[in-house]
């Protein structure tokens, strides 16, 4: 059966969260909604929703009259297997010592690497986005150099892949946080795959707000691989909960967002140690003063 999508742009937060919020209120109602800042620096917000059943044309114009946004584009997704999809398309992949693969490439590790099992099923955070690969990457260089963190988390952590990383090269107990609990469902999982169940702490929060990270700061290492808006707003917290001289990987940025977010964190007492650019990504790896 297919599916249906129906999106739109709009100026500004309140207005996208108000038509959200309507969207969310048609019969039948779409069984997901969702408000996202387009990252260009233009100040417009899309929103869309996935419906079973094909959208009512008429309710979608009316909303966009009374919203002031676009016409809202409607389109169909036939039916797809994703799964078999992301297992025919997602090919193991390698960044530096680490070797990131799903349960159907099992018969390819390498017995010379870091091996961590990412289930196709929860595709986001696998490493094949540049995002991901640039912080493996980042960490592989930091170890290279050196550098040594006891005390370690991964902020907004999708499926963990970074948290398992930095627990596999130390062998110490990692925060893998997300603001999202399906997320933190997904990180557990992964974790029990990969043996790493004790070395792997999951928490639900937004940013560092959470009584266990609070107990466990300063951290020696960060990463947060998530977007530029969140990061900007992070970065207050970020300086308070790493430690002097701690590091921090910063991704989830275009080329284009990058100097924009160096210039924020080191107005809270970081400095660049490296850039990765992978594709159009961007990732920085920062030390505190």
């Amino acid at each position: 059966m297919p599916t249906y999508t129906a999106l739109t742009t709009l100026m500004g937060e309140p207005a996208a969260q108000a038509l959200g919020e309507a969207l969310e209120a048609l019969e039948p109602a779409p069984t997901g909604v969702g408000v996202f800042e387009v990252e260009d620096g233009s100040g417009l917000w899309e929103v869309g929703g996935y419906f079973m059943d094909q959208p009512s044309d008429v309710e979608l114009a009316l909303l966009t009259a009374l919203h002031g946004a676009k016409p809202f584009v409607v389109s169909e997704i036939p039916e797809t297997d994703w799964v078999a999809h992301v297992r025919r398309e997602l090919a193991p992949v390698e960044a530096g010592r680490f070797f990131v693969y799903g349960a159907h490439d099992a018969d390819k590790v390498p017995a010379d690497k870091i091996s961590l099992l990412i289930e196709a099923a929860m595709a986001f955070g696998t490493g094949h986005h540049g995002t991901t690969q640039g912080c493996l990457l980042s960490l592989e260089d930091y170890v290279s150099e050196g550098g040594h963190a006891r005390n370690v988390i991964d902020v907004g952590c999708g499926t963990a892949v970074l948290a398992m990383a930095a627990a596999a090269v130390w062998g110490d107990v990692v925060i893998a946080s997300d603001i999202d609990p399906v997320a933190v469902e997904v990180a557990e999982v992964n974790a029990q795959a990969n043996g790493m169940a004790d070395k792997i702490t999951c928490l639900e929060a937004i940013g560092f707000g959470h009584e266990a990270i609070a107990e466990k700061a300063p951290f020696d290492l960060i990463f947060a691989n998530i977007l530029k808006g969140p990061l900007i707003d992070l970065a207050p917290d970020m300086a308070a909960h790493c430690a002097a001289g701690g590091t921090i990987i910063l991704s989830g940025l275009l080329i284009e967002q990058a100097d924009e977010v160096q210039a924020v964190y080191e107005k809270t007492g970081f400095e660049l140690s490296q850039r990765r650019d992978i594709g159009e990504w961007t990732a920085l790896r920062m030390c505190k003063k």
